[in-house]
């Protein structure tokens, strides 16, 4: 991370970083105590932050999150690839114990929502409020639904 990123970081009070650096070490913790130790840690950074990473998640590489990990939920079962783009207030839910796999280099929108036993390719788009519950090839956009007008042609006033 170059000194420019690491300011931008400080500047808006993310300082992901350190965050990362726990996340690391309790995946690599090999004895339940010293693991239930960092996910304590964890959690605390990752509530300061206002997000939550569940203690299976599985994250390869580091995510970007131009927002920081504020409203990001990440189930303990999910899958993220690299260079993922994460926006604010995303939800990757489960649904009895399954949650999504996403593939590498995907962009999730601010506000959209992946749950259930679904994969997402590598490379994929999800717009800003889309829900997601069905698989997702590589290289796709998803958009939300358009809007709905309720009302034509009446004056309002």
């Amino acid at each position: 991370m170059g000194l420019r990123e690491y300011c931008t970081d400080w500047s808006k009070g993310d300082q992901l970083r350190g965050f990362w650096a726990l996340y690391r070490l309790r995946s690599a913790a090999r004895h339940k105590l010293t693991r239930d130790i960092w996910t304590f840690l964890l959690n605390r950074s990752a509530r300061r932050h206002g997000g939550y990473v569940g203690p299976g998640a599985v994250i390869l590489g580091r995510p970007v999150l131009p927002h920081g990990l504020h409203g990001v939920y990440i189930s303990r079962y999910a899958t993220v690839g690299a260079g993922c783009r994460i926006y604010q207030n995303v939800t990757i839910g489960e649904i009895h114990g399954q949650a999504p796999t996403i593939g590498s280099g995907c962009l999730i929108g601010a506000g959209a929502v992946l749950v259930g036993d679904i994969h997402i390719g590598d490379g994929a788009k999800i717009g800003a409020g889309a829900v997601v519950r069905e698989d997702i090839p590589a290289g796709c956009t998803v958009v939300p639904q358009p809007p709905l007008v309720l009302k034509r042609g009446e004056k309002h006033g």
